[in-house]
């Protein structure tokens, strides 16, 4: 009885883990580049009382045991980078990635961030940076003079200046892209950083190299679906309850026990 209460509160801090997961998801439903996380769970050991296979007194093989399991444990929390809807804005500046791959931020320690939210600016020097004043990578600048914007599915970025009818380029979008996605650090800000498992960037220019387009006036929402989270939710407010109600049983089972 006492394994049992312990094994019913693995469960439950398990389903304390999934719910604080899906509270997170759910809050960013509506965070630009998001990316939704899921909750991996392991059982634990083991204990041995009879093994499968195993001898019996007369010399006849087990073709089952005794197992009993002590739990489960969360092992991973893992980021599913599927692709968001694409939310129409007309800003000139509002960037969506169709298909994969990710800008690349300049972090004020010089280090490069990589992100999903093309919600783009510019600075007071013209630079093309995040909403928290990051500049992209490769670096671009809008001159101030600037009638218009365009940029093309490739990430070509070209303007037009007052008082000229040919619009001239004035930089090159470039995005990044890992072997194992999967692996990336979240930091927040919707941003990652690469690890030794997500493996090092590829950096190409979008629609080469296996890197997807850009599409100017949009923005990728976040991947979060409304649903699946709430049942989610309500599967694992059950669970909790049904591993609390193993408590409980237990419990009395050993105050009956103790008290005789």
């Amino acid at each position: 009885m006492l394994k049992a209460l312990n094994t019913a509160a693995t469960g439950m801090v398990a389903q304390q883990t999934r719910i604080d997961v899906t509270a997170n998801n759910m809050a960013n439903v509506n965070t630009s580049g998001f990316r939704r996380a899921r909750a991996e769970f392991q059982d634990l050991l083991y204990q041995q009382v009879r093994r499968p296979g195993g001898q019996t007194a007369n010399g006849g093989t087990l073709p089952t045991g005794v197992q009993i399991g002590h739990g489960t444990r969360t092992v991973s929390t893992t980021h599913i980078h599927q692709q968001g809807s694409l939310q129409q804005t007309e800003g000139p500046l509002d960037l969506a990635i169709e298909g994969a791959g990710f800008f690349q931020v300049t972090q004020p320690d010089g280090t490069v961030a990589y992100t999903r939210a093309g919600n783009l600016h510019t600075d007071a020097q013209g630079q093309l940076v995040t909403v928290d004043g990051y500049p992209i990578e490769p670096q671009i600048t809008i001159p101030t003079d600037a009638t218009s914007v365009t940029i093309s599915p490739d990430g070509l970025v070209s303007v037009t200046t007052a008082g000229q009818s040919q619009a001239q380029e004035v930089g090159q979008i470039q995005l990044a892209n890992f072997s194992n996605p999967a692996g990336l650090e979240a930091i927040g800000r919707s941003m990652f950083k690469p690890t030794t498992a997500s493996g090092q960037p590829v950096v190409a220019n979008p629609g080469q190299e296996g890197m997807g387009t850009v599409a100017q006036g949009f923005l990728e929402g976040s991947n979060v679906e409304v649903v699946t989270e709430m049942l989610d939710l309500i599967t694992s407010q059950r669970a909790y309850e049904v591993n609390q109600k193993v408590i409980e049983a237990a419990d009395e089972m050993l105050r009956r026990t103790t008290s005789r």
